[in-house]
């Protein structure tokens, strides 16, 4: 009795390593060949942690083949327990590190929990960005209206070139504060044209001051440039409101008339 339980233990023993060596052996050549320091044991692990092996060993080899500084593999597993796309995290460390841009595993991984798009981030910092500016697409899309100093409204649409600031991506502004600290600084600089001949001959007096204003302190972005699109003359509000003016005297001084 006492040999044939030692005989079917000694079989389950055999079995479970057969099945451990058949699943795990491929993943844990595949990780030793490209000089992945993953064990055998750690790959069984990962599955008794809810962990997918494969994917774990996948960024692991990508981030060796692709020269990167090895980061632990208890920090990729707690990456994905924690919910983050481990997989676009290891590919934006990738973009960063063939850019030259600095960035770590954690800065990374923070920015990925915090429910920002990291390598979509990595991507328009080597790849600027244009923001249309109104937004076309918003209900207050069109133009931006600013009124000269001498009463004529000019009617601006920009474009704004921005590149993501990684430094400030964790609690930095979005972009609809760019869009809206850009609207409001070129407004504000038409109204410092002394004539809207001014802004028409050199747009570029617009688009100067509102650079020198800094609008991209403290958002998740850095402007390289603003340049004007289109610009049109509209109304001449100061003639408008000089009639308005007038038309209400008039009113005022029929008033008396009849009263006297």
């Amino acid at each position: 009795m006492t040999d044939a339980l030692v005989v079917i233990v000694g079989t389950l023993t055999l079995a479970g390593i057969a099945i451990v060596v058949g699943r795990y052996f491929s993943l844990w050549l595949q990780a030793k060949v490209t000089g992945t320091h993953i064990g055998l044991l750690s790959l069984v692990m990962m599955s008794l942690r809810k962990v997918d092996p494969r994917l774990i060993v996948q960024c692991k080899v990508m981030a060796v083949q692709a020269g990167l500084a090895d980061f632990p593999t208890n920090a990729i597993e707690a990456q994905h327990l924690a919910g983050g796309n481990v997989h676009r995290i290891t590919l934006a460390l990738i973009v960063a590190h063939r850019a030259g841009i600095d960035l770590d595993w954690n800065t990374a991984a923070a920015v990925d929990l915090a429910g920002r798009d990291i390598l979509k981030a990595v991507q328009v910092s080597v790849n600027p960005r244009v923001i249309n500016c109104p937004d076309p697409e918003s209900a207050n899309g069109g133009t931006l209206d600013g009124v000269a100093k001498d009463g004529i409204q000019l009617k601006v649409r920009v474009r704004v070139t921005v590149r993501t600031n990684l430094a400030n991506l964790i609690g930095g502004a979005t972009e609809a504060t760019i869009v809206a600290r850009v609207g409001q600084g070129i407004v504000s600089a038409i109204g410092t044209c002394d004539s809207y001949r001014e802004a028409l001959a050199d747009p570029r007096i617009i688009t100067r001051q509102v650079l020198e204003r800094g609008l991209d302190s403290q958002t998740a972005y850095a402007i390289v440039s603003i340049d004007i699109a289109d610009i049109d003359v509209g109304v001449n509000i100061g003639a408008r409101l000089q009639a308005d003016h007038a038309e209400a005297e008039m009113r005022v001084a029929q008033a008396k008339a009849e009263q006297r």
